[in-house]
């Protein structure tokens, strides 16, 4: 017969339950009541400047977020600029990138009583966290005497593995050396986040990049978080930004900030030097500060001269160049010989996979399973004088593909190489102010966005049609990124260079700066091409 546990450690098993549920009490919901803030406070800083960060729950998809808050004490100010502040955080949650922390809804409560939904009991365990006596029940939450302080709510996506500065301190305390392959696959996702943001017209400056604004999930996706603060804080007036805080106000995360950096908005080599800063650290694990102040030059260039890789340091140090000039781009180091990679055909197929993936059904890979010849080839390398050498289909992992898949779905194996310069689809309004764009309404349709990179090559043809009527374009445009651009066109009698030049650029498949130098080209095309006719 078991002997009864101790009374001691019954009390404490008791006491742990109760602080777990007052952890999870509800006190307060969104107004469309699809985010539920919980009691518990969450460490996650990529949002400097939020006086408060709650664990809540999304009740539809059933999963853990952020519940930020961000007091302003100015109601009058506040009120103010409240349509900017909408503007700016309904613009925000557009971004959407896999290696970004998500920003999902926002709103704004400026409403002189917030109704609180929590009404429950109080455990001793919480009592005692708050530092006031254990009481097993508690009055409803009183309302306070003055209205409370007009604040933004804005949910977040929740990574719960923590920040880059912890996971590198605990594999520090560990006694374990950073790996090089994650090493790279941790900067390559960080560059194709920051290629992402700097492609954007203007450009998004993070501003705040350090090891406390990246995260790392559990499967080794990377995410950044506080992109909003640059925003936020340039485009707000001095009145409201005093709730507003960079962690460059923290000594120990002063080495992540170029010389150059100020309150202004710097260019896109704030980030770059910034990263150049965590790629050291992560390759390091860590770059001792003097005690609990800043971390001197002398243990920077002490870090540095450890990394035992040439090109490894070669990387870093073009990151932390002293003049903001000659810092690459946030795309051109993605080509830099540390990172680059020729991508596998498995790596190419899986994403040909996921985006086209809306043409499959959602479980295509167990279905074709099902139906396969285990034992059929796959694939044959033929070898003179010898058998060929074959590769069945029973020698592929279905589990370890469909969690291929997964990962490549989730960023964790980014296509930047071959990807555009910019991004698809960018939150127009981020870039034009409110008022310039009442300016520019007029009754005829929006025009296509414009295209942002230049034409560094093009080659041109003309056939004549089946018909002998009508001259058949193919123009080929290499794009600066080497993106290549392929457009057909009939030309129509009246058609002439400068029209067709100016239609491409209206409808955004060429620079505007390329105008005259691409009517040039078509005009010297067209009269090689009609010369040669009989």
């Amino acid at each position: 017969m078991a002997a009864p546990e101790p009374a001691p450690r019954r009390g404490r098993e008791r006491e742990r339950e109760e602080e777990s549920e007052d952890e999870s009490d509800i006190l307060e919901e969104s107004p469309c009541g699809r985010w539920q803030k919980r009691r518990e406070q969450v460490n996650q800083g990529n949002m400097p400047g939020v006086q408060s960060t709650f664990l809540a729950m999304d009740t539809e998809e059933g999963v853990e977020v952020v519940w930020n808050e961000l007091h302003f004490s100015d109601r009058k100010a506040f009120s103010a600029h409240e349509e900017k502040i909408q503007a700016m955080f309904e613009q925000l949650a557009l971004l959407d990138h896999p290696n970004i922390v998500k920003l999902h809804k926002y709103w704004l409560d400026a409403s002189e009583a917030r109704a609180r939904v929590s009404t429950g009991t109080v455990g001793a365990g919480a009592a005692s966290r708050a530092g006031r006596p254990a009481v097993g029940t508690r009055p409803p939450l009183a309302e306070p005497a003055s209205p409370p302080a007009p604040q933004v709510v804005f949910i977040t996506e929740y990574v719960s593995s923590g920040s880059l500065k912890q996971f590198l301190k605990k594999t520090k305390k560990n006694h374990k050396a950073m790996n090089a392959r994650a090493w790279k696959r941790w900067c390559t996702q960080i560059l194709s986040a920051l290629s992402f943001l700097h492609a954007c017209n203007p450009p998004i400056i993070h501003g705040n990049l350090t090891s406390d604004t990246i995260f790392i999930q559990h499967n080794g996706l990377i995410k950044i978080g506080s992109v909003w603060h640059r925003i936020f804080s340039n485009a707000l007036p001095v009145d409201l930004r005093s709730p507003i805080r960079a962690e460059r106000e923290e000594p120990r995360n002063l080495h992540f900030f170029p010389p150059e950096y100020s309150e202004v908005a710097n260019g896109t080599a704030v980030d770059i030097f910034s990263f150049g800063m965590c790629a050291l650290e992560m390759a390091v694990l860590e770059i001792q500060a003097n005690g609990d102040t800043r971390v001197t030059d002398e243990a920077i260039a002490r870090a540095r001269h450890s990394l035992s890789d040439a090109n490894m340091r070669e990387f870093i140090l073009c990151c932390l160049a002293r003049d903001p000039a000659r810092r690459p781009s946030a795309h051109s180091l993605l080509f830099h010989r540390v990172l680059f990679e020729v991508h596998s055909l498995k790596l190419l197929a899986a994403h040909c996979f996921i985006q086209h993936q809306y043409l499959m059904p959602e479980n295509v890979v167990e279905e074709k399973t099902k139906s396969m010849d285990l034992h059929a080839v796959l694939a044959e390398i033929p070898r003179p004088s010898r058998p060929p050498l074959q590769w069945r289909y029973s020698e592929v992992s279905f589990l370890e593909l469909d969690k291929f898949l997964e990962d490549v779905r989730n960023g964790i194996y980014p296509l930047m190489n071959f990807a555009a310069a910019r991004p698809l689809g960018l939150p127009r309004a981020l870039a034009t102010p409110p008022e310039e764009a009442q300016k520019a309404k007029t009754p005829t349709p929006e025009p296509f966005d414009s295209e942002t990179r230049k034409v560094i090559q093009m080659q041109c043809n003309l056939e004549r049609s089946e018909d002998k009527a009508r001259w058949h374009l193919t123009l080929l445009l290499v794009l600066e990124d080497r993106l290549h651009r392929q457009l057909t066109y009939d030309l129509l009698p009246t058609d002439s260079a400068q029209d067709l030049a100016a239609e491409l650029v209206h409808y955004g498949f060429v620079h505007e700066d390329d105008r005259p130098k691409l009517a040039t080209f078509l005009e010297s095309t067209f009269l090689k091409y009609h010369g040669a006719q009989p």
